[in-house]
């Protein structure tokens, strides 16, 4: 029976990537990458040679049965997406709960990941938090913010660039101006991590062209 390694890649920096992923990636038999063109260019910067298999959100249903079959076969693959851990707002959950269901070994390497750093850098309380990832886009947007407004712990978000003034408004609009920070850009040359109320942020945000993935951290609810 072989085995599939997930391998966090770094979110910006090249450095932050551990001699473990390197010497894992370097032994495998087979890289599975969310896209092989940005996988590729990371591949050839550390020069790892392992062959690489495209393995998406648009794909990985048709996917997952021949990835196990391979696996039964005594294969070992590494599962990587285009930055930070499989798996988190990543593809990764449905083959590794398909690993798991035919008793196929599944090894997680501890790694970059971007809400970790935003939510220490935020200095709201992070001995409790809530990850919530993306919220909905359009359907069921609206309920989901107000299912979260009377949650009391820290709130950490991903968001777009392009919808962030938005998301802001809206956050203020179901929870009140609140204290929060937005990290964007994380380990990257123009990194920022912007603190204040949601009002203040926004504006900030509004005056200026974003970049960047983006990670919202949000006071939770107090009475």
């Amino acid at each position: 029976m072989g085995k599939l390694i997930i391998v966090p890649t770094p979110i910006g920096n090249l450095e932050d990537i551990t001699l473990r992923a390197l010497r894992v990636l370097k032994e495998v038999d087979c890289i599975l990458a969310e896209d092989t063109r940005t996988s590729g260019k990371l591949l050839k910067h550390f020069e790892i040679s392992s062959p690489l298999k495209s393995f998406h959100k648009f794909n990985e249903h048709q996917r997952v049965d021949s990835i196990i079959e391979e696996l039964q076969q005594d294969a070992t693959y590494a599962l990587i997406s285009d930055a930070g851990t499989p798996g988190i707002s990543d593809p990764g959950f449905l083959l590794i709960r398909a690993c798991i269901e035919h008793k196929v070994e599944v090894e997680c390497l501890p790694g970059a990941t971007a809400f970790v750093p935003a939510l220490v850098n935020s200095g709201l309380p992070t001995d409790r938090f809530l990850f919530e990832g993306f919220l909905p886009q359009k359907k069921g947007r609206q309920t989901r913010l107000k299912e979260l407004a009377t949650e009391p712990r820290t709130i950490v978000l991903y968001e777009s660039p392009y919808r962030l003034v938005k998301t802001l408004k809206q956050l203020h609009e179901f929870w009140g101006n609140r204290q929060a920070s937005v990290s964007r850009e994380l380990t990257k040359m123009y990194e920022e991590n912007a603190r204040g109320t949601l009002v203040e942020l926004e504006k900030h945000f509004s005056q200026k062209t974003v970049k960047g993935e983006i990670v919202i951290v949000v006071a939770g609810y107090q009475e």
